[in-house]
Order: C-alpha cells, then structure tokens, then sequence
C-alpha cells in the first residue's frame, strides 16, 4: 500500500510537471533528500528513479527555457573543475571497488549542482527551490522531532522514517541539516510568496524550528550541539536587542536542562573531556594518520581511502567512582584500530582528493561565505521595496553555509548533495542579482538615446 501512495503521488507530480517542466528539478530534489525509493518495498527501488528525474529536469530546461538569461560565476567552473578531478582521483584510486560505488553517487550531486544555476534564474524558481528542501528536510525532522518528544531518542537508535544509518538518515547528518536549514525557515516565514507569512506560515515555521532543535536531543549527536551554538551567535548579529535575546536564550537553556536526558547530557559532556572518550580519540588518530599519508601523496588517495588506516593511541583511562581511592589503575589504554572514516569533511577531502581537491572545496564554500556577504551589504543599504528579501536571504545562506562548515568539522559530509544545493542556490542568486544590476543600469541609458533620437 505504501508503495502505491508513493507511485501515485510522484507520477501525480511528474503529470504536472509536464506542462511545467521546472517541476522535474524540484521533483528530482525530492527524491534525493527524502529518497522514497529507500522507503519502498518493491515499485521504486526497482527502477533508476533519480536517474529517470534528472533526465526530464534536463530536457525540460534544454527543450522548454530561455536561455538568454542563463549565468554562471567563477564558482561554478570549480564544480565542473572538481568534479572532472574527483573523476582523476576515483580513476586511480588506492581503493578502486569502494571509490567506485562512491563516484556512482558523487558524480551526481556535482553534476546536480552544477545544473541548478542554469535553470535558477529568477526568483520564483529560486523560492520555490528553497522550499522544496525545507518541507522535504522537514519530511526527517518532524518524523524525529515527534519521536524524541515522545521519549523515542538516544544515541543511535532513533529510526527517522526508516532504520538506516547512511544519508540524511544518520544521526550527525541530519542534526547538521536541521541547524541549517533553520535560517531559511526563518527567511520563508518571513519573505516568502508561494505561501504568504499570515500566522499559518508562521506557525508551522515555529513548529518546525522547534522540531529541528529536538533533532540533535534525539540523535545525542554532538555535531548538532555544536551547530545550535554557531547558530545562536550568528543570529546575535542581527537581533536588535541583544541583551534580551541573550537572556531568552539562557533562559530557555536553563528551562530545557531538566527536561533533557541524562544519556544526551553524558554525551553532551565528552565535547570537553574528549580524550577519555574513545570516539573523539579514535578521529584525532585518524586526521594525524591522514595528515601524515597526504604529505606522501599530496593528490590524496581517491573515494575512502580511509580503508588504508592502521592506527594505534592511547586514551585517557575513565575514572570509576567504584574503585577505591587507592586503587593503582593506569592513566591510559591502548587502542588499536583500523579502517576508520575520517569523521570530517575537511580530512575527508584532504586525505581522498589531496591538496588540490581541499583547495577547491575551500574556495567554493568560503567563496560563497564572502559573495553572501557583500550582497547582503550591498543590498542592506536599499530601500527600494521590491528588493526587501535579497539582504535577508544572502544572509540566511550565509548562516547555513557557515554552520555547515563547522558542523562538517566533525562528520563527513564534503560531497552530500543537500549542502551543495546551497552551493548552487548561493551561485544562482549571486549571478540573479548581477543581472538585475546589469538591467538596471542599462534601461537609463536606453531611455535617454531614445529621448534623443526623438
């Protein structure tokens, strides 16, 4: 029954989108985040769904739209550069059958990125894009939101939609998508024209925010935690009054302490006593090894080459309150392991592409934190009212990109096509804006010749 439901309703889209070919992008988005291929049974998993999508998104946009308006920046020619050296590394690989099972999907979220700024030329489109991965983002977290409120979390164990550990379905990654796309919830609530912001809109974005807080409780992930502090100081940015927000924010920290689990709070607590958890010990061993394996091959080892690992350390002996004060235990064990994940975007980078792939992974997201920026500074400054949302949105994106690039800081997620969506909508509003500049700068001009001439 379940898989008729989702038969249904995507054929249901793919009918519309027909008539409105853009329809296909925002289907294939769907299908990548929520992957309802992974939730069926039978009818999906059975045929190339995304494969299929990204196909008509293509054709729709070569067959039915105006290319005169298409722009691209230097940014994209770095996702079209990475992903032909991504394609080198997967070429030459140390681990040939593991980097290729990670190119089949790698290549696709490049290539998906790379696409977006082609078709995302106004603003619409850009809106309706952002929307499609809040709802669909939403589709995980209120799931999990409505479980940890339910007293259903803990460390591992909370089933989003359905039990699996890779994709936005995993912990760290999902909590890291619910901080981010906090900031664009609050941009739609506010800016949005598909839905009006009347107190409906609102509502449910105060609802989802809520969700999304929920979601590193749930998941006891780290990484979330860490994001909602990078959140809450970059919103101290642009609040009016600061002392206020900073009281309701220890205020409603210190209401939400005794609600909280103790297993989170334990867990909560090795981000400061890291070395006696063996977790946080076994990732610095492996970001020591990669350092050390990318000085002997500075082009890096292609797709997990983390397989390679062998490592050995010590750890920091937990204290038990149940031995007696004299008791002459050793300050540290050795652990010894091997095939480890790098548990960082930025190791994963370093040690799979090298120097030149970190390089340009690095220019494109920083890239965007600094293009964001000068918009927004740009645009803060006018006041023309059909030009409102642009300084908020390039600061919205701004914010989720730099809690990406800290909470990447601590999960591997260098090549989720989730955040490079944000790459491409950031590189499609830059280019959007610039166009418009352009237009406007040229329509005085026109005007007075024609004056002239007449």
């Amino acid at each position: 029954m379940r898989d008729l439901i989702f038969v249904g309703y995507i054929a249901l889209i793919m009918l519309m989108a027909f008539k409105r070919p853009f329809l296909f992008t925002l289907v294939y988005a769907y299908v990548d985040i929520v992957s309802p291929q992974r939730l069926s049974y039978f009818l999906l998993n059975s045929i190339p769904l995304s494969l299929i999508l990204f196909a008509l998104a293509f054709l729709g946009f070569a067959l039915g739209d105006d290319k005169k308006d298409v722009r691209v920046s230097p940014r994209w020619f770095l996702l079209i550069l990475l992903l032909g050296y991504c394609g080198y590394t997967t070429s030459v690989a140390v681990e040939p059958v593991a980097a290729l099972d990670k190119w089949n999907w790698v290549w696709k979220a490049l290539v998906f990125a790379a696409f977006l700024p082609l078709t995302l030329r106004t603003k619409l489109r850009m809106e309706a894009t952002i929307l499609t991965m809040v709802l669909c983002a939403s589709a995980l977290i209120v799931t999990g939101g409505i479980k940890t409120a339910a007293g259903g979390g803990g460390y591992g164990s909370l089933v989003i939609l359905i039990d699996d550990n890779s994709g936005l379905f995993e912990g760290s990654i999902v909590s890291c998508v619910a901080i981010t796309i906090i900031p664009l919830i609050l941009w739609l609530a506010k800016h949005g024209t598909i839905f009006k912001p009347d107190w409906k809109v609102r509502a449910y974005a105060a609802c989802l925010i809520f969700a999304c807080l929920l979601i590193p409780v749930g998941t006891q992930a780290r990484t979330g935690i860490v994001c909602i502090a990078v959140l809450g100081i970059l919103l101290l940015r642009y609040v009016r009054h600061r002392m206020l927000y900073l009281g309701a924010v220890a205020l409603v920290g210190l209401a939400a302490v005794p609600f909280l689990p103790s297993s989170f709070t334990t867990r909560a607590d090795t981000i400061k006593n890291y070395k006696a958890d063996e977790s946080a010990s076994t990732r610095l061993a492996v970001w020591a090894w990669t350092w050390e394996y990318v000085k002997e091959h500075p082009l890096g080892g292609g797709f997990d080459v983390y397989r390679q690992n062998r490592i050995r350390y010590d750890m920091e002996q937990k204290s038990n309150p149940a031995q007696p004060a004299d008791y002459d235990a050793p300050a540290v064990r050795e652990i010894v392991d091997e095939g480890r994940a790098f548990h960082s975007s930025y190791f994963e980078m370093l040690g799979e592409q090298g120097f030149p792939g970190l390089l340009m992974w690095l220019i494109i997201h920083l890239g965007g934190v600094w293009r964001m920026e000068v918009v927004s500074r740009l645009y803060r400054k006018r006041n023309r009212p059909d030009e409102a949302w642009v300084a908020p949105l390039a600061t919205a994106l701004q914010n989720s990109q730099i809690v990406y690039l800290v909470g990447s800081l601590f999960v591997g997620i260098a090549f989720q096509t989730f955040f490079y969506m944000l790459i491409a909508l950031q590189i499609s509003f830059d280019t959007y804006l610039a166009r418009r500049r352009k237009e406007a700068a040229w329509r005085p001009l026109t005007s007075r010749r024609k004056l002239a001439e007449a």
